[in-house]
């Protein structure tokens, strides 16, 4: 299959590689759409197993973020980068230098942040050779990093969502976490102060009992977080979390994660939607992080300071977004999934027409 047949590709208007030899960068930055303005989207750093996979991972997070920034109401468009490598031993501030060369090569085309395996304290080397990379810290426009805000509104998209499936408070209710990394560590402190209880799992061992021992979760295989008894699952690992391997081993009512894309595909959102199960669409629970990032967009290009009120507002918008996606897939009889796709969609579609 070639790069334009990939079902990910849909219309990317560019698709990047850069290679760095001197301090082994392979990175590739996928445009989806700047429609709405400049392409924005994290940067992540993982071990992928073939140059394939790094690629139809690139494709599926930059037409995400097209979607997750239209239904923010944010003037951006979707873009995302990926460095293929291992985050844990490879990575340098020379290879983050690099990376920042590659974004400065598409002259504003895309703003890159932080994603999986990347912190802010890594784009700090990339900001030294351009100026499009956001998230950071020690500067008027700074916004710092944006997981705590990701995690807030995952949080009260998950408030939300159980309200509607349980007609309950948090307090007692179970919640199986997939992944406490930067978002899934501070959702997991949320909700324990919240007297939801928890099940957690990570690949990272020391990750996962270091949340087990500050909010008394219980820890299970990563392989067995999908048969927890738990009334809600929040993946907030990789994509894909939700299959139809997982589908049918899941007891929960709501699922509402911080991870992109975890919908292996659109007929399991169907089968989620079938199920009676209340789904929060991945790319509008978790855009609080790209909010974030927008603010300090923003101030830099009005050469103003970072404007956290701004960025509040947005996140309350977000969150009444939100209801409405599922107040229309009740109504209507379809998937929210499907539903906030239109909603993204029709953003973009009039921007382009504009």
């Amino acid at each position: 299959m070639t790069l334009f047949d990939s079902p990910a590709f849909e219309g990317h208007e560019g698709v990047h590689a850069f290679h760095d030899a001197a301090t082994g960068l392979k990175c590739l930055i996928a445009v989806h759409s700047t429609a709405l303005g400049p392409a924005a989207g994290g940067c992540r750093m993982w071990a992928y197993p073939t140059a394939e996979a790094a690629l139809e991972d690139a494709l599926r997070l930059s037409r995400a973020m097209s979607y997750k920034n239209a239904i923010a109401g944010i003037d951006l468009g979707g873009g995302k980068a990926v460095i293929i490598g291992d985050s844990r031993t490879q990575k340098t501030p020379a290879l983050f230098e690099a990376f920042g060369r590659a974004v400065e090569d598409l002259c504003g085309r895309y703003w890159a942040a932080e994603d999986v395996g990347v912190s802010p304290a890594d784009l700090i080397h990339a900001r030294r050779f351009s100026r499009h990379v956001a998230g950071l810290e020690g500067h008027p426009a700074a916004s710092g990093d944006p997981s705590p805000v990701t995690a807030d509104g995952v949080f009260r998209g998950i408030e939300l969502c159980v309200r509607r499936a349980l007609g309950r408070k948090l307090d007692g209710v179970t919640v199986a976490i997939q992944g406490v990394g930067h978002v899934g560590g501070l959702l997991a402190e949320r909700l324990h102060r919240a007297g939801a209880k928890l099940i957690v799992t990570d690949v990272h061992a020391q990750a996962v009992d270091e949340v087990a021992r500050r909010t008394g979760a219980k820890v299970v295989a990563p392989g067995a977080i999908f048969d927890a008894e738990a009334e809600v699952f929040a993946p907030c690992a990789l994509g894909g979390a939700v299959s139809a391997e997982t589908l049918p081993r899941l007891r929960a009512k709501v699922i509402a994660g911080g991870a992109n894309n975890q919908l292996a595909d659109p007929e399991i959102g169907r089968a989620v939607f079938a199920r009676g199960i209340v789904y929060a669409p991945d790319f509008v629970i978790n855009g609080g992080g790209i909010i974030n990032v927008a603010g300090e967009i923003r101030a830099l290009e009005r050469e103003e300071g970072f404007d956290p009120a701004w960025v509040g507002d947005k996140v309350a918008m977000l969150m009444r977004t939100l209801e409405q996606v599922l107040d229309r897939s009740q109504a209507e009889a379809r998937p929210a999934h499907e539903i906030a796709i239109e909603m993204a969609r029709a953003r973009i579609e009039a921007a382009r027409r504009v």
